[in-house]
């Protein structure tokens, strides 16, 4: 409980900025089932994120275990610190020098998909555009003055907002299908990171449900036998 309060409270300043926001959310239509999706949002997440943003609720032999990566591709690849594979997935940054390249330190992003919602950050990823009045040269339509640059520029492009409100970046080297792509696999990862038991809840859901449904038709047979030859 103290470590949940610690992460609400960490994100209580980014929440009150971005309440200011009356953008439309875009559904993220994630599928926690995709367990591709999963893999590829632990992949981007790791390689443009991770250096700043930890998930330190969560650990690198759990997250392997879930969405399928082999243990030593995790070891090898996607731990960028020291740390064992059964410790936490804490970053690397020092909390002091982050708060002062970025005004405050980079928040855990264990729970940002189950604090703010799934559509938020999927509209968030999607929301960067080019500001040259920012310190970083971006802005975002759904958290305005954000403090981060868009680390995702370069696979998105240059995202630049248009007249009509929308936003078309160019020079990334994904296509606009593939970058929206990429950022529901993030976002999929995210809200897996949140809950990462909310998949075998739903699946002991299912088998406690037979299992009443295969005992109510052996109790309905055994009254039957019971009560009939009772008058």
């Amino acid at each position: 409980m103290k470590k949940l309060l610690i992460v609400l409270i960490a994100l209580l300043p980014g929440l009150a900025v971005a309440a200011g926001s009356n953008v439309p959310l875009q559904p993220a239509n994630v599928d926690l089932n995709d367990q591709e999706s999963l893999q590829r949002g632990f992949v981007l997440f790791q390689e443009n994120c991770a250096g700043c943003h930890s998930t330190q609720y969560q650990r690198y032999d759990r997250v392997a275990n879930d969405i399928g990566i082999p243990i030593d591709e995790m070891r090898e690849k996607y731990m960028f610190t020291d740390a064992k594979v059964g410790d936490l997935m804490e970053n690397a940054i020092p909390t002091k020098d982050a708060a002062n390249w970025f005004g405050a330190a980079p928040p855990d992003l264990t729970l940002v998909a189950r604090v703010r919602g799934e559509d938020w950050l999927y509209s968030y990823l999607n929301g960067f555009y080019a500001d040259p009045t920012r310190p970083f040269g971006v802005n975002n339509t759904v958290f305005p003055l954000v403090g981060m640059p868009h680390v995702l520029q370069t696979i998105q492009g240059v995202p630049v907002m248009q007249d009509d409100g929308t936003i078309v970046a160019t020079g990334g080297t994904m296509n606009a299908e593939e970058y929206q792509q990429a950022t529901r696999d993030i976002t999929a990862y995210l809200k897996y990171a949140g809950d990462p038991s909310q998949m075998e809840r739903k699946q002991l859901g299912m088998w406690v449900l037979g299992f009443l449904f295969i005992f109510f038709v052996v109790a309905y047979l055994l009254k039957k036998e019971y009560w009939k030859d009772v008058h």
